[in-house]
């Protein structure tokens, strides 16, 4: 009899810790393998293991299953917050079909109009790095990320199971000013991270709501239905900017919500 636990994702939870978001609450994750190695005895599974196209495909199902009830992916991980005392964390993604730019998203558009994009493998570069530690040492020199090494920053861009690109944005000099850490999805795309210039120009030119309405713009040349852009935190000021892109849905214990 062949054991069927090995195909289905077995899940975990992480030690409590300090919120990131929120001073004095603890945080707990929920997380699984995309990409779990079949158990030794279970011949079935290790006869189905036909290489890494057959892998990608049960990893990108399983990652747009877990998508729709809230996972976010970090590397081969698929995790949520499964959080005691607070549930504050609330997944938002942006309907692309009925998203209009408001009045000043579209003067953002036309502050950044000299920027081009290029779509690129998901491959690390020295040049992202060096743009990335600016970015944290201003943005979160205190976060998580805090002393990120090269070869962890390559971790994160290329130890991806799914299909996964890394936008960059380039002013007219060809200097490197933005990049998207961004996942295909079935029917979306997923930013898992953004990091650009922190200098008083992009601040002026509100260059992370423009990374946002260029892969608004990349989803519907493409015809997908969704952006997530991960998870809201209501008193979170790291968060505040998810809230200039509705009207967009939040998954709420009902399910997925439209919020106008």
């Amino acid at each position: 009899m062949t054991d069927q636990s090995s195909h289905f994702p077995k899940f975990y939870v992480t030690a409590p810790s300090p919120c990131p978001y929120l001073d004095g609450e603890i945080e707990r994750k929920i997380f699984t393998e995309l990409v779990p190695a079949p158990l030794a005895y279970d011949q079935d599974a290790i006869l189905a293991h036909n290489g890494p196209e057959t892998e990608r495909e049960k990893a990108e199902n399983l990652h747009h299953s877990l998508a729709l009830v809230g996972f976010r992916r970090s590397q081969d991980i698929a995790y949520r917050p499964a959080c005691q005392e607070c549930h504050e964390c609330k997944s938002v993604r942006i309907p692309v079909v009925i998203f209009e730019k408001s009045k000043s998203q579209k003067r953002v558009t036309n502050k950044n109009k000299d920027i081009t994009f290029e779509i690129k493998p998901n491959i690390a570069t020295h040049e992202q790095y060096s743009l990335l530690k600016k970015y944290i040492s201003d943005r979160h020199e205190n976060g998580g990320m805090a002393g990120i090494t090269f070869e962890e920053y390559q971790d994160m861009v290329e130890s991806s199971p799914i299909s996964t690109s890394i936008i960059e944005y380039r002013s007219d000099d060809g200097k490197l000013v933005g990049a998207a850490l961004t996942d295909k999805l079935e029917d979306s795309l997923s930013m898992v991270y953004s990091f650009f210039d922190i200098s008083s120009e992009f601040q002026k030119r509100s260059f992370g709501v423009f990374m946002v309405l260029n892969h608004i713009q990349i989803a519907k040349t493409r015809g997908l239905n969704y952006i997530y852009l991960g998870y809201f935190v209501k008193n979170s000021q790291k968060m505040s900017y998810k809230m200039k892109f509705k009207p967009f849905e939040m998954l709420t214990s009902e399910g997925w919500r439209l919020i106008k």
